[in-house]
């Protein structure tokens, strides 16, 4: 082994490894833990005590020597390296930030939000996990209405009921509840429904509905109200009609409908050929949800009104499918302004 020892002295003092790589293989040859040096202080266990004491001294040595050599050639080897500012190109063309975008719904919302601010509307907000009173009977929905079954609505529980919320109308019910009129309020959010999946409909969506309940409160006033609501959001050339309709809880009721800013009255699968869209329904509060809610019908009216964000949107920028707004594709968010 003696000799040996002397042979790897001879060949390590003669090395002289120009790169880091053959530094690192000079490592693995000789110090690695299935190196030549590691192995040769495992067969120095096997020797007789006397061999192990001639031989131990001579092989410290080779270990310290090739540590030796190995730290000074690593160190040679980090010097020679080129830095980061050697690397640098300066004739590169620079890498322009990316300004991101809000979503198109959000924008939306936030002009919803705007116009109605400007009218005196505060905003309000509530829970999307809901109970049955908030969101059914204390908005006078009968016991056997379609809207309380399990395909219209998504059920956590059953007895007592708990669901995700239909509509934001539950929002209404609380401010009610804990405000003593004059009420005038937005609830702008998130709702669900059991609803098939297509380019006019999904299981969620969004929602802003509308509340304003005070003395003398006419149909008159919810008229004005989304009459310049609708000018305002799609442009003074917009055309907009009501019909009749019902809800539980506003009577008498009606559909608001802008002529569709798609086709522009041509006909498409949006406005289902006919040239118009519904955008909202509205009413005057039923006299049983007040009266149910703590407000004196005799003394207090009020109108509500909702609408959906995605239709709104839709119509605003000319979408034509509503799944679009839920697939998170870049190329189609990046189309939308930017954040300032």
């Amino acid at each position: 082994m003696l000799d040996q020892v002397e042979r790897l002295k001879k060949e390590i003092l003669v090395l002289q490894p120009e790169t880091p790589e053959a530094v690192e293989a000079f490592r693995l040859t000789y110090l690695s833990r299935k190196g030549i040096i590691p192995q040769l202080f495992d067969d120095l266990r096997s020797l007789p005590p006397d061999k192990k004491k001639e031989t131990g001294k001579p092989l410290n040595e080779l270990k310290q020597l090739a540590e030796a050599r190995f730290k000074e050639w690593s160190e040679q080897a980090g010097a020679a390296k080129p830095t980061a500012s050697h690397e640098l190109d300066l004739t590169l063309p620079p890498i322009p930030n990316k300004v991101g975008s809000l979503h198109p719904l959000n924008l939306t919302r936030y002009r919803i939000i705007e116009i109605f601010e400007r009218l005196g509307f505060n905003v309000a907000d509530g829970p999307e996990i809901e109970d049955d009173w908030h969101n059914f009977t204390a908005l006078n929905f009968p016991d056997n209405h379609p809207a309380r079954e399990m395909q219209d609505t998504f059920f956590i529980s059953k007895n007592p009921d708990v669901l995700l919320r239909t509509h934001t109308s539950n929002v209404q019910i609380r401010l009610m509840e804990k405000q003593r009129p004059p009420i005038r309020a937005i609830m702008p959010g998130r709702v669900y429904r059991n609803e098939a999946i297509s380019a006019r409909a999904h299981c969620f969506f969004h929602q802003v509905e509308g509340l304003y309940v005070d003395k003398n409160v006419s149909f008159a006033d919810l008229k004005q109200t989304l009459y310049h609501f609708a000018k305002e959001m799609f442009g003074p050339k917009t055309k907009i009609r009501l019909r009749p309709s019902f809800f539980p809880f506003t009577e008498p009721s009606a559909e608001i409908d802008i002529s569709c800013l798609i086709c522009h009255g041509k006909g498409c699968n949006i406005c289902k050929q006919s040239g118009w869209v519904e955008i909202a329904g509205s009413g005057m509060v039923h006299p049983n949800v007040l009266r149910t809610n703590g407000v004196d019908p005799e003394e207090f009216t009020g109108f509500a009104f909702g609408m959906g964000i995605e239709r709104v949107t839709m119509l605003r920028y000319g979408i034509n499918d509503l799944r679009l707004f839920s697939e998170n594709d870049v190329r189609f968010l990046r189309q939308f302004k930017p954040v300032i």
